[in-house]
């Protein structure tokens, strides 16, 4: 059984969800294919933040992706900084954007995209998209396979 890293305070050890985005410790590890540009893709099928106006749930499919330079994400740090959102209260657009911004802050990548599909408020469906610049050549970027919006028509 490998061991975990020094450096990482919640790997392997039993953590408590953070109480909001801003409490929540985002770890990271050294990438150990630094030499190779390759992405990263995490998929949170089942986001969930408040509305800042009416304190009601709201319902997302967040996929990032990112080419990494130096550092790695740590996926149980990104599990619960993403599950930090279910009290928070935010616009679509704010929560999607900060998940991408803190991403970047702390890993530096050499590319980051970044989708949220958010389900219906008010019977309008609102998708958020960003990415930090250009794809890196070379890379190949499979397509998110979120579908949009259909309802039941």
């Amino acid at each position: 059984m490998a061991k975990t890293p020094p450096n990482l305070e919640q790997l392997g050890h039993h953590t408590s969800l953070p109480a909001s985005p801003q409490e929540a410790v985002l770890e990271r590890l050294a990438n150990p294919h630094e030499d190779t540009a390759y992405v990263v893709r995490f998929t949170c099928p089942e986001f969930t933040s408040l509305c800042p106006v009416t304190g009601q749930p709201d319902f997302a499919h967040i996929v990032i992706d990112y080419v990494p330079g130096s550092w790695i994400v740590e996926s149980k740090s990104l599990k619960f900084y993403l599950a930090s959102y279910r009290n928070h209260g935010a616009f679509h657009e704010d929560c999607t954007i900060a998940i991408a911004k803190r991403l970047i802050e702390l890993l530096k990548p050499q590319w980051l995209r970044i989708g949220g599909y958010w389900y219906p408020r008010g019977g309008m469906p609102i998708d958020i998209f960003w990415q930090t610049g250009n794809i890196p050549e070379g890379v190949w970027i499979a397509p998110q396979g979120v579908e949009p919006y259909r309802g039941r028509g």
